[in-house]
């Protein structure tokens, strides 16, 4: 008589059971958006801490509850995004729950871990003479105390690299199968679309490119009176970093959809979209959001030249993602039908 043996419990996912680098990297996370959402939340109800007398920011008091409000808001995302990696109910989300919030918060966060420490590595080579914090205001009239700017960015840091880790090991766990292999290894056809998109967002890149340039090497062509006045070498870092990003996101994007470097891993292309594309697209809409609510200011108002240049890194950061975003589309239908299922 044959008895048939039950078959093995299926392996949870990795959340499920943290190791002791999970559950670090996400007190980390946690802890780290501690000072800045103290901060917020004491500007919202009134208090001062960091803001010095004559600051813009006291002149406009809805406008800031509004700017920081919102800026709650996604801090507090980040507290939810470090729970989704690290809670059960987390590997259920659909990944079109996840994935965005992730690729924005990469973006927004991956800018500032570059900038400000390459900023304070030249300010302390230059002497400190670095023209401004980067983020508005001249340093005749800061609108925030300098220490404010230490412990945010610094925070802000501690949470990209904590979340950042958290989500690889989380992706690998989820997703790994879909990066795995070379270049050359992947079936061809089917890329056109992801050819063009992709093309066009290298094509898109050029003009923003060659102005971050200029204006990382002294020109002020495009520039308003505001940005012209608080230049430095601070000015000049953050503007050939943003180069940069236009060209890891434009390098990614045609690796992925052309197919060139056939002993190139899979993973290196995507990581240079994802990390482009985020910087790229995200910081720059949040950079347009800015000039939007700059408009009625006639000494901080944007040129047309970088409100369009602000609305350009939107449209390529968005096209890079959609080549990403549709190569893993593909490779997971490939790995379905292979598998004889539907995961």
């Amino acid at each position: 008589m044959t008895q048939t043996l039950p078959t093995a419990p299926r392996r949870a996912p990795a959340p499920f059971a943290l190791s002791r680098l999970r559950r670090a990297l996400r007190c980390a996370a946690l802890a780290a958006c501690v000072p800045y959402l103290s901060l917020k939340v004491a500007w919202i109800a009134g208090s001062r801490p960091g803001i010095p007398e004559g600051s813009t920011l006291l002149d406009h008091r809805a406008l800031m509850i509004f700017a920081n409000g919102l800026t709650v808001l996604m801090d507090g995302a980040v507290v939810v995004l470090v729970l989704l990696l690290t809670r059960p109910w987390g590997t259920r989300t659909p990944a079109r729950f996840l994935v965005p919030p992730m690729w924005a918060a990469t973006g927004l966060l991956v800018p500032i871990m570059a900038g400000f420490p390459l900023t304070q590595l030249v300010r302390a080579f230059d002497g400190g003479l670095g023209g401004g914090s980067g983020d508005g205001g001249g340093a005749a009239e800061p609108f925030l105390d300098e220490w404010v700017f230490g412990v945010v960015y610094t925070g802000f840091i501690v949470q990209g690299i904590a979340l950042g880790c958290l989500f690889v090991l989380y992706a690998r766990d989820r997703w790994g199968h879909l990066w795995r292999g070379r270049l050359g290894d992947l079936p061809r056809g089917h890329g056109r679309a992801r050819r063009a998109t992709a093309l066009a967002a290298a094509l898109l890149a050029l003009c923003p490119a060659a102005l971050h340039l200029l204006w990382a090497t002294g020109a002020t062509t495009g520039l308003s009176a505001a940005r012209i006045e608080e230049r430095g070498t601070d000015f000049a870092v953050l503007e050939a970093l943003n180069a940069l990003y236009l060209a890891v996101a434009v390098a990614g994007g045609l690796l992925l959809a052309c197919g060139w470097r056939p002993a190139l891993p899979v993973k290196v292309p995507l990581a240079l979209a994802w990390l482009g594309s985020g910087a790229v697209g995200c910081w720059g809409g949040w950079l347009l959001f800015g000039a939007l609510t700059t408009l009625g200011d006639s000494t901080g108002r944007p040129t047309g030249t970088m409100f369009l240049t602000y609305a350009v890194h939107v449209i390529i950061g968005t096209l890079v993602a959609v080549v990403a975003a549709r190569f893993l589309a593909e490779r997971a239908r490939a790995s379905a039908a292979g598998s004889g299922d539907g995961a």
